[in-house]
């Protein structure tokens, strides 16, 4: 098995200080649709030239480095320990190059580890075994504002008149947008997720994040609903950063799985203006990233 810590460092610098052009496209798109000289609009111009600088001098995007959450899709006879292992060195690096922030905190001592390591929990790891011969790792970076606004509620829910259909999902998605105004970082992306169990509801919520900004939900009622809660995401008025105007999401992603009858789950990951992830693919020697 081949040794790619140093393919794993490459894939955190990249997450950490280059923001991901379907992501930087979005944004310029935005910046043309608030007023000039309004706050927003002043909001985004100064998020992109934060974005420029980060990726000329290869700095962190943000202050807050967020989370490592990897996922990996590993081939057949592959040892998921060698490959954990050379992740969370990769990370220890990434760390002492400053890609990222020192963020592990033991939550009972409050001590700081140092180096981004923790618990079996800290960086995340989710591994799936895949026939073929290709190993793909997706790295998503979420900052701790985006996931503080992070909701989940439990349909029916009276208080928002929300019911168990897609209905209800809209209705309790837009209040969890409405209830994080600007603190999510917006502009922020939705990644929803309808079932599951509590635990499980969450973890789909952020793969949808992995998704790309301009693709199509092949279930098309799902995707009419992405574009409803695009929509009317931004007819809410927070605005970037919480200055009012006309972006308030840059996208909406939802996944719906299976779930028990007594449950319906409806679970809101909020990804703030700095959408950092990236995807690695190892084919033979050849490593691809994007």
């Amino acid at each position: 098995m081949l040794n790619l810590t140093d393919k794993f460092l490459e894939l955190v610098r990249l997450a950490a200080t280059s923001l991901p052009p379907d992501v930087e496209k979005a944004l310029r798109e935005s910046v043309e649709k608030e007023e000039p000289s309004s706050a927003s609009r002043g909001a985004l111009e100064t998020i992109l030239k934060n974005v420029e600088l980060a990726r000329e001098k290869s700095t962190p995007i943000c202050q807050d480095t967020g989370t490592p959450i990897f996922y990996v899709h590993y081939p057949q006879g592959w040892s998921t320990i060698e490959l954990k292992a050379q992740i969370r060195e990769a990370v220890v690096e990434a760390t002492k190059l400053t890609y990222l922030r020192p963020n592990a905190v033991n939550s009972v001592t409050g001590k700081n580890t140092g180096d981004n390591t923790g618990d079996e929990h800290y960086p995340t790891i989710h591994f799936e075994e895949m026939e073929g011969n290709t190993l793909s790792v997706d790295l998503m970076l979420k900052g701790g504002g985006c996931e503080n606004v992070g909701a989940q509620y439990k349909l029916p829910n009276s208080k928002l008149d929300a019911g168990r259909d897609l209905e209800g999902v809209r209705r309790v998605v837009l209040d969890a947008v409405y209830q994080a105004q600007g603190k999510g970082c917006a502009p922020g992306i939705l990644g929803v997720a309808i079932g599951g169990d509590r635990g499980s509801s969450f973890i789909a919520s952020k793969e949808t994040l992995l998704r790309q900004l301009d693709d199509k939900n092949p279930d098309a009622e799902l995707a009419a609903l992405e574009d409803t809660l695009f929509e009317q995401a931004n007819q809410l008025g927070i605005g970037p950063m919480g200055f009012g105007g006309e972006t308030t999401v840059l996208g909406a992603k939802v996944k719906a799985v299976h779930r028990l009858p007594a449950s319906y789950f409806v679970s809101i990951s909020y990804m703030c203006w700095a959408y950092r992830r990236r995807k690695m693919t190892v084919i033979g020697d050849n490593v691809i990233y994007a």
